[in-house]
């Protein structure tokens, strides 16, 4: 027979093999049992130690983060976002400032060969109290800085955080008679191609509205429209009177208008490196809502939509039907920042319109003028001597007193709302119009100005960081110098001196 299987352990053994297994087999329960109690008695010891340690911190007796003593407030600071810059407080004045050293640096201001005597200047600390002044009751011309105050009253009238939109709205939905509106909201830095997120000029692109539009009408079966375009925002009265006696090449203003690529510029070589970058001077474009609807007109053939007229778009009154796609600027504080950092004259004279149409005033130059006016003096702004030929001070005629342009500043600091303006302002040797102007190079970073610049007119208003501590504002505007030249470097001197006291 073949021999079966062992069905058990130790069946088919021994009796001196069966016990010989039962001899080991105890052995090794042994040495398991050993090894389990040290094992036990480890983890034991090591908890005795966490415990007593625990206990030794919460008495202070030893280093950790453990304690039971009572505590007022957080060691930890609070999160700071990355690319915000420190928000400047008016409440914090710092060390006291030496009054005679700010007259000394007045005197040396005053005592500039070349400099002339029609000037203004003011300084301040942040909360009012007047540290120096010079021929602050004479109205001077300001210049550029004149964009501070059409940034103050737009940024407390309107949403910073919304948007201008523009449109495509369908007339009709029968093939045959397809009619495609373009209706624009004031987007004057609307981009040719798809939407640009890492900058301002451009965020709204043309192609990204073409490709979301020919997706619409693909899906209502439409392959061919005739395209109009609506410019009918801002009315017709746009350019403020006598603006053409600095602006003879039309490359320092455009008028408002619904929609425009880049401004209206025309010349630009495509695609463009920086487009928020300032000093861009070009001719403009003589029709820029047509000239965009043009483009988009081309977009839009490139998105497979047949349009009958697309090299001269009609113009329309009205924008009647089903909107079909729609492409958003920038937040509004983000173009005021361009704005003011750049220094552009036509998004300022936007910004003028916008305010007017939010406060249902006059939708003209005058009217926005009136609305900047009307709301500076609801904000407590000293308007007295404040005549504002237009919004953005390139037109001739315009005058002030340092002390509206300083309470202007002021009012940043304190009013959350007017955040927007403080942002916007130029950082000396860093950004915008100020980044090569070489103040001093040790107070690089410390002062945010608003610069002035006409043929007749230096001007600087902003804030400036003390080292010591604390916030100073100071508006400075010399006109009809001897010497320009020296009149801007006087003035430089000036504010790059204010850090230090």
């Amino acid at each position: 027979m073949m021999p079966t299987e062992p069905n058990s352990v130790g069946e088919g053994k021994s009796g001196s093999e069966q016990l010989g297994d039962r001899h080991q087999l105890r052995m090794t329960r042994r040495r398991q049992t050993k090894r389990r109690w040290r094992v036990a008695l480890a983890a034991l010891v090591a908890i005795m130690l966490v415990l007593g340690y625990a206990c030794m911190d919460l008495a202070d007796l030893a280093p950790g983060p453990l304690t039971l003593a009572k505590t007022g407030h957080s060691s930890v600071p609070p999160a700071v976002m990355m690319g915000e810059p420190p928000t400047l407080v008016a409440d914090k004045p710092g060390s006291a400032v030496d009054a005679g050293q700010v007259q000394q640096l007045v005197n040396a201001f005053a005592g500039t060969p070349g400099l002339g005597n029609a000037y203004s200047l003011v300084v301040r600390q942040a909360d009012g109290r007047v540290l120096a002044q010079k021929n602050a009751d004479q109205a001077r011309q300001p210049a550029s800085t004149m964009k501070t105050l059409t940034a103050a009253a737009a940024a407390s009238v309107l949403d910073m955080s919304s948007q201008l939109d523009t449109e495509a709205v369908l007339n009709s939905s029968a093939s045959s008679q397809a009619t495609l509106t373009l209706r624009g909201h004031g987007d004057m830095l609307l981009g040719v191609g798809k939407d640009d997120p890492l900058h301002v000029n451009g965020r709204a692109g043309l192609g990204t509205l073409a490709g979301k539009t020919a997706q619409a009408l693909h899906q209502q079966g439409i392959s061919r429209v005739t395209l109009a375009y609506q410019d009918t925002l801002f009315g017709n009265d746009r350019a403020p009177k006598g603006i053409e006696a600095n602006n003879a090449d039309g490359i320092y203003f455009q008028e408002p208008v619904a929609m425009a690529v880049d401004e209206a510029r025309q010349g630009r070589t495509e695609p463009v490196a920086y487009p928020d970058a300032g000093g861009v001077y070009l001719p403009r474009v003589q029709n820029p809502a047509g000239a965009a609807a043009a483009v988009f007109a081309s977009r839009l053939t490139e998105s497979g939509i047949q349009v009958d007229n697309a090299q001269a778009p009609n113009q329309s009154d009205h924008a009647q039907g089903k909107v079909l796609a729609s492409i958003s600027s920038a937040r509004l504080s983000e173009i005021m920042s361009l704005m003011l950092r750049n220094s552009d004259n036509s998004l300022a004279e936007l910004f003028g319109r916008l305010t007017a149409l939010a406060l249902d005033m006059p939708n003209s130059p005058a009217g926005a003028v009136k609305a900047v006016t009307s709301t500076l003096n609801k904000l407590g702004v000293d308007t007295t001597g404040l005549n504002m030929a237009d919004c953005s001070g390139l037109t001739p005629g315009s005058s002030l007193k340092v002390g509206t342009l300083a309470d202007v500043q002021q009012l940043a600091l304190s009013e959350k709302g007017l955040t927007p303006l403080v942002k916007g302002l130029s950082v000396v040797g860093l950004t915008g119009t100020a980044a090569r102007r070489k103040i001093d190079n040790q107070a690089d970073g410390l002062i945010r100005v608003k610069t002035g610049t006409l043929d007749h007119v230096t001007s600087l208003a902003g804030n400036v960081i003390r080292r010591s501590g604390g916030v100073l504002v100071f508006a400075v505007v010399v006109n009809d110098p001897e010497d320009v030249a020296a009149a801007r470097h006087a003035v430089d001197t000036l504010v790059g001196s204010l850090d230090r006291l």
